[in-house]
């Protein structure tokens, strides 16, 4: 097969698709790979690196044109589908939830699209789950991003003119972003807490050094994923969290529910009654927020509380996050073409739940 690889459009997107090592991969098991010149610049990968592993560095109009698969980060624009050769396959990050014109799209150019976001959160694909591994370094980055703009220090200190007390750090929503701002926290020496609606979170977060919030009730999850919560389970985990969010120094706040508006977990109300210089970083700003004054993109200061609403925090680690990207791809591709074919199998569960497009049909 001829695969391709685009140089990533979106504004401020660092990553590329594949990785020179995982290219290297794909050629020897007999596959032509396609980059565009320059793809790999913003990830530390230079076009050379490519060249070295096989890759032919070409522009744009030649992948579009030869390529019989077609390897992506984010969503393509309409206008890049309408280039892609009929028959084409897709394999991307679509969020075919909320980009329905998108798949309409593809479907009329006969492409046939798997989504990256829909891999089930089952065992046999967790090497390929890019949720996952995308999260893993966001959850480090946000720690490390809300530390850079506190005003104090996350360890005990002892020093000559005294003792520096701990920070609080706060995290709402347990899952693997969640998990890996409880280990980064603690490992900065910051007295961790956290919150999620799913109770089989607790003991997770609590092998990691947090105290887990308890909530009375129960929301659970589904497909891996938390349920979304009623009004009245809100109100619940509001009255439970709000003493120790009163007395954090960072919140993180992680919460998604796929294909729709993030919930909302931190109103006005709430942020006005935070400490004067607490910090709260809002990881699903990208969705609406959990915050109520979150903005995409900005530091928003509110009554002395800074609310950090910047998106896509794999991208600032683009290096490491297109390395695990690229591996979460081949083994995905190797799943669904094991002999240079792909099977579309429909009756088995990751072939199923991925191909959003295919055969000039919509199928989610």
């Amino acid at each position: 097969m001829r695969i391709g690889v685009f140089k990533e459009t979106k504004e401020n997107e660092n990553r590329v698709a594949l990785s020179p090592q995982v290219v290297k991969q794909l050629i020897q098991k007999g596959h032509t790979v396609l980059v565009e010149r320059g793809a790999g610049d913003a990830s530390a990968f230079s076009d050379s690196s490519f060249e070295k592993e096989g890759a032919s560095i070409v522009e744009r109009s030649v992948i579009s044109a030869e390529s019989d698969v077609i390897i992506r980060v984010n969503p393509p624009e309409l206008t890049e589908v309408d280039t892609y050769k009929e028959g084409a396959v897709l394999i991307s990050l679509l969020y075919h939830l909320m980009n329905e014109e998108l798949c309409a799209r593809l479907a009329s150019r006969r492409v046939s699209a798997f989504s990256m976001d829909a891999i089930p959160r089952i065992s046999r694909a967790q090497s390929m789950d890019v949720l996952s591994s995308q999260s893993n370094l966001a959850g480090y980055k946000a720690v490390l991003m809300g530390a850079n703009e506190m005003t104090r220090i996350f360890p005990l200190m002892m020093t000559a003119a005294g003792t520096i007390q701990p920070s609080k750090v706060l995290i709402f929503g347990v899952g693997v972003a969640g998990l890996q701002a409880i280990a980064t926290a603690k490992r900065l020496g910051a007295v961790v807490e956290a919150t999620d609606v799913r109770p089989e979170c607790q003991e997770q977060a609590e092998s990691l050094g947090a105290r887990f919030i308890t909530v009375q009730g129960e929301v659970g999850s589904e497909g891996g994923y938390a349920k979304e919560a009623t009004e009245e389970y809100r109100q619940k985990q509001r009255e439970a969290v709000n003493k120790s969010l009163f007395n954090a120094d960072l919140v993180i706040t992680t919460a998604l529910v796929p294909g729709r508006k993030a919930p909302v977990l931190i109103d006005q109300d709430q942020v006005e009654r935070m400490k004067f210089g607490s910090v709260i970083v809002d990881m699903a700003v990208e969705q609406g927020g959990n915050c109520t004054l979150s903005r995409a993109g900005e530091t928003v200061e509110h009554k002395g509380v800074r609310i950090m609403g910047y998106g896509n925090l794999p991208s600032t680690l683009s290096t490491n996050a297109s390395e695990l990207y690229a591996r979460n791809v081949i083994t995905f591709l190797n799943h669904l073409a094991p002999e240079g074919t792909f099977l579309f199998d429909l009756e088995e569960e990751i072939t199923d739940s991925t191909l959003i497009t295919h055969a000039g049909e919509k199928r989610k």
